[in-house]
């Protein structure tokens, strides 16, 4: 997968399609939710398998973490690692900034996938959007 980041409207556009379908349609989260205030200032990455944009994230820089959000995959992409090559490609750019941790919060069926990359369960189960999540940090080196 080419992980790039989002440097025009194109690429945004790509991004925010593929937000869309993973986490409004799919998922049925709220578009006011989905797409909000945040969009404006955060590192947005899109992820193109032979031109295709299959996977997206944003990152946000919040009290000296590296704080990733956003994280998804098409359906029919999901189990070939993609998923794993944005969060490294997202790490990267955080130590990058010069920050030594990273942070999100997982919707709970991915919490096994976010803890065999190394994050750690720091907070008790709560719902965003109607779908259970936890807080999870990874210290970068």
């Amino acid at each position: 997968m080419l992980i790039e980041n989002v440097e025009n409207e194109q690429q945004l556009k790509d991004a925010f399609g593929v937000r869309r379908t993973v986490f409004i349609e799919e998922q049925q989260v709220p578009e006011d939710l989905e797409l909000d205030e945040h969009d404006d200032t955060a590192v947005h990455f899109i992820g193109y398998e032979n031109k295709q944009p299959i996977a997206a994230a944003r990152l946000r820089f919040v009290n000296e973490n590296g704080k990733l959000e956003r994280i998804c995959v098409q359906k029919d992409f999901r189990g070939q690692s993609f998923g794993k090559q944005m969060i490294e490609a997202m790490e990267k750019r955080i130590r990058k900034e010069g920050l030594k941790q990273a942070k999100l919060n997982a919707q709970t069926h991915a919490e096994e996938f976010y803890r065999a990359l190394g994050y750690e369960t720091i907070s008790g189960e709560f719902m965003d959007a109607g779908i259970p999540h936890v807080t999870m940090i990874k210290k970068l080196d």
